[in-house]
């Protein structure tokens, strides 16, 4: 049993088309959104047509929640965060933002090593942040908690992997905005069987200057460009 874990598309078309064309070639019993379609990117809504044709199962994320609700209902980020997410707002149909609105926080899938839990940023806030360098102790408590196995956690944009104890713990990057230094979009692969999950992490080539292109198009905030280029941030 192979899942594919991806997080973090940010209104990416061109790096979620790719993508697709990866698990196409990667064949996966299915693929799991860890939360924030929108945000930052300039194409939310045909993110959002794309994962709702696809039918993967996917999470709430923090900036999917904030397009969801009135920004004045949630404390504000600053930076070119909200600036975005307000332009994004506009954009939407209804519909789209209906669909935001009945994400879960989070889900749960049983697999031949365990349960898989998944959610973006923490188990109950999508606006909290789980640390994956945490203690042991800390993780271990947390994975006796969630009675998980395999706990996949979105938000961070930087892909990674850590095992503690008898769970492995999963950031699965982030497909339009990936800030580890290296410019595509990022991919969990994870295979389910034997006695313990195998985890791959993938970097998926894509046209990022024609998503830097799209952010200038929009006269969105042009750092946003050189993030997508770079795959770092300042």
């Amino acid at each position: 049993m192979r899942l594919a874990f991806i997080s973090d598309l940010h209104g990416n078309i061109h790096a979620l088309t790719a993508v697709k064309r990866f698990l196409s070639e990667n064949v996966v019993n299915g693929v799991v959104v860890v939360g924030d379609l929108v945000g930052y990117g300039a194409s939310p809504g045909p993110v959002i047509d794309f994962v709702r044709r696809e039918g993967w199962q996917t999470g709430l994320g923090s900036s999917d929640l904030r397009v969801a609700l009135e920004l004045g209902e949630r404390p504000a980020r600053g930076g070119v965060a909200d600036q975005i997410l307000e332009w994004t707002r506009k954009v939407l149909s209804p519909d789209q933002r209906d669909f935001l609105r009945r994400l879960p926080p989070g889900g749960r899938l049983m697999t031949p090593v365990g349960r898989v839990r998944f959610f973006h940023g923490s188990p109950h806030a999508p606006e909290q942040r789980l640390d994956l360098m945490a203690p042991e102790r800390e993780l271990e408590d947390l994975a006796e908690a969630l009675g998980a196995r395999v706990i996949v956690a979105g938000g961070s944009h930087i892909p990674f992997v850590r095992v503690v104890s008898e769970t492995t713990f999963v950031d699965p990057g982030s497909v339009g905005l990936s800030l580890n230094s290296e410019p595509g979009a990022d991919v969990a692969l994870i295979d389910c069987v034997g006695r313990k999950p195998r985890v791959t992490l993938h970097k998926v080539p894509y046209d990022y200057a024609s998503s830097a292109f799209d952010i200038l198009a929009w006269n969105l905030p042009p750092v946003v460009a050189d993030v997508i280029r770079t795959g770092r941030m300042g």
